[in-house]
């Protein structure tokens, strides 16, 4: 008798202990939703201040809103900012997305481009090419800056669609103008720009490759990395300037891209390449990075001179490709640099100066956090992400636009992340900014709250995420790259999952993957909630 008290007890102060726990993690998934909430917003005012700035005529979007605002340029406007606009509107306003963004789509293709389906800079007032010569340099660095910082993001989230269609025939009539080595003439574009071309490059080609199975994209990539990764032109051999921020860091996030790619397509590749891409790595982390962990602006590889003191705020994309060889080699050097940047920032790096007080700096640099985060969860960045998001919001103006350059995209960008964060991935349809949706996990279950604060019914569904890796990219596995966003929650279609609605007396049902995925339908009243748990 005395065990079976003792035994009934246990079982009661555990039955409390859970409750507690839920409880817990449903005031959690609400604070998140009055977090992804305002992220929301805050990107559709962003829409709607830059549409209002769109030239009258074409109704493109400027380069920005000062010296460049009579031009549409790819690697720009096309690149950084438009594609934001288009994925905001895709989650938050189908309408939009299906009409005047694709409209702005179909508008672009036509007018912009020059060399086949390659774009190149457009005059508004002009109504012609900015200029009248072709540049194919210019024509090739914009299709480059486009395909990888817009219409890549675009497609991992969207899957096939028109502006995946865009990317491809891009892609495909580029052969006709780029030769390697690839070479940018002119003082333009700095003399970080082949390598960055290049590095856009083989991200491209890498994704796409295992997106189409097209064996000539994979065959393109590995001709550029057979090019790098060699005794001649390894990078941190041969070059005496290597920016490990933006323009510049691409190269070594594309080599990392490729080797991910013949790692499970041509293993004798990659047998030859791995001495050469260990190297590189190593040569980066010892001559590349502060105390912290972190990585300067620009270095000399070969005599380890500090040619930039400034921290990259694009420090995550350099670590994103130690992590994608970790992954592969199991080398435990480049898990530990992850860590080591990780658990710096809290205590280091809050309100930062990443980009001479840009919004940009730290778009990038909590984008870094982020992708980083999802792989290896240091319970510091936590705070260090919900702290500096608002530093970034905090530079938004009343009228939407963030700073009046194609910058303000990636704020957008970052913030839709932030957002989906907080969110496990999840959105709803017939969106209503009064409509608060969020979500908290624990171990392999997510705990999901609703809340309708209008004072009327708001019906719509919960469209739960996916393995977009998998599902849109047909990607082996999920590495870390650059502008990719995050699985928090990926349902797997194939599976089953138990569903229990806290807020119906726990009922409990039994749904397939596929259905959370097609969207969990939800009907609320004026005022009222909604509390699930979902189990796999």
């Amino acid at each position: 008798m005395k065990q079976l008290l003792l035994f009934f007890s246990g079982f009661c102060l555990l039955a409390s202990a859970q409750a507690q726990t839920s409880t817990q993690l449903f005031e959690e998934a609400a604070s998140n939703g009055r977090l992804a909430n305002e992220g929301f917003k805050r990107c559709d005012r962003y829409v709607t201040g830059w549409l209002a700035q769109a030239d009258s005529a074409t109704g493109l979007i400027p380069r920005n809103l000062k010296e460049s605002r009579d031009f549409w340029n790819a690697w720009d406007a096309a690149a950084d900012n438009y594609p934001f606009m288009v994925m905001t509107s895709a989650i938050l306003k189908p309408a939009l997305f299906k009409g005047r963004m694709l409209d702005m789509l179909n508008t672009e293709k036509k007018m912009t481009a020059r060399i086949g389906n390659l774009p190149d800079t457009y005059s508004f007032t002009r109504k012609a090419f900015r200029s009248e010569k072709v540049d194919t340099s210019q024509v090739l660095f914009g299709s480059a800056e486009y395909m990888k910082d817009g219409l890549i993001p675009l497609t991992e989230w969207l899957g096939k669609s028109p502006w995946s269609d865009r990317m491809l025939a891009i892609l495909d009539d580029l052969e006709k103008i780029v030769r390697l080595p690839i070479h940018l003439e002119g003082q333009f574009y700095g003399n970080s720009a082949d390598v960055e071309t290049a590095g856009d490059l083989l991200q491209v080609l890498s994704r796409m490759y295992w997106m189409t199975g097209n064996p000539s994209y994979l065959k393109r990539a590995v001709e550029l990395g057979d090019y790098y990764l060699c005794d001649a032109n390894l990078p941190t051999r041969s070059l005496q300037r290597l920016r490990l921020r933006d323009h510049g860091c691409e190269i070594v996030a594309g080599l990392s891209e490729v080797y991910a790619a013949v790692h499970y397509a041509n293993p004798a590749k990659k047998k030859q390449w791995q001495p050469y891409m260990h190297e590189m790595l190593d040569c980066v982390l010892a001559k590349g990075r502060n105390d912290d962990g972190l990585f300067y602006n620009e270095v000399n590889p070969v005599t380890g001179t500090i040619l930039d003191k400034g921290i990259a705020d694009t420090w995550g994309y350099t670590l994103n490709a130690l992590y994608t060889v970790y992954m592969l080699d199991s080398k435990p050097a480049y898990r530990d640099a992850v860590l080591k940047a990780l658990n710096a920032l809290d205590t280091r790096y809050r309100n930062f100066d990443w980009e001479k007080g840009s919004s940009d700096g730290y778009a990038d640099a909590i984008e870094g956090a982020l992708n980083l985060y999802a792989r290896e969860p240091v319970p510091s960045v936590k705070p260090w992400l919900d702290s500096q998001v608002q530093v970034m919001w905090g530079m938004q103006q009343p009228n939407g636009i963030i700073e009046g350059w194609h910058g303000d995209g990636n704020f957008a960008r970052t913030t839709l992340m932030y957002s989906l964060w907080k969110t496990a991935g999840i959105t709803a349809t017939n969106w209503d900014e009064q409509v608060l949706y969020g979500a908290a996990s624990s171990k392999d279950n997510l705990f999901v709250s609703v809340t309708n604060t209008n004072t009327t019914p708001w019906t719509g569904t919960l469209k739960f995420g996916t393995q977009l890796h998998k599902d849109h990219l047909n990607l082996p596995v999920n590495y870390p790259r650059i502008n990719q966003f995050q699985e928090w929650f990926a349902v797997d279609p194939k599976k089953t999952y138990i569903l229990i609605n806290r807020t119906n007396t726990n009922k409990t049902t039994r749904i397939s993957g596929q259905a959370l995925i097609d969207g969990y339908p939800v009907s609320l009243k004026g005022g009222e909630g909604l509390q699930l748990i979902i189990m796999p």
